[in-house]
């Protein structure tokens, strides 16, 4: 029998976290962009930036308290299992630059295909220079 285990973490008083002891991290729903409508209308604007690995749109959204972000892996990548490899890596990597990132937005990140099979330490590299690109992180990030 495993010894699973499962954790809460406050990360700060408006970001819990729920651990489950392999460093894999689920973001709260009111973070997320889910419905297909909300999709469409930031897919509406026209409004996006893309390099080799990951494609962002972004719409903006003035008074709103923080971003909120959606992420798309198409079935152009693997099977099931490296679709959401890559998920939990693009969600990794938001929560670490998540003090640098705009609040007053709602994104989109797509993984093309190329991002198949990145480390970690890629990914981040990878995701945080289109999130520069973008003009949604701040100027005090840097990479690690």
């Amino acid at each position: 029998m495993s010894n699973l285990f499962v954790e809460v973490v406050i990360v700060q008083p408006s970001f819990y976290l729920l651990s489950l002891g392999w460093g894999i991290y689920i973001m709260r729903k009111s973070y997320r962009v889910k419905k297909e409508s909300e999709f469409q209308r930031v897919f509406e604007t026209h409004n996006s930036v893309a390099n080799h690995k990951f494609v962002i749109y972004q719409m903006a959204k003035p008074g709103q308290k923080h971003f909120r972000v959606g992420i798309s892996v198409g079935k152009k990548i693997g099977n099931a299992v490296h679709r959401n490899w890559v998920k939990r890596r693009i969600r990794q990597t938001l929560l670490e630059v998540k003090p640098q990132l705009k609040q007053d937005v709602d994104f989109l990140v797509i993984a093309r295909p190329a991002a198949d099979g990145l480390e970690m330490a890629e990914t981040r590299k990878n995701l945080v220079h289109v999130l520069k690109r973008a003009h949604l992180l701040t100027e005090k990030s840097e990479d690690r």
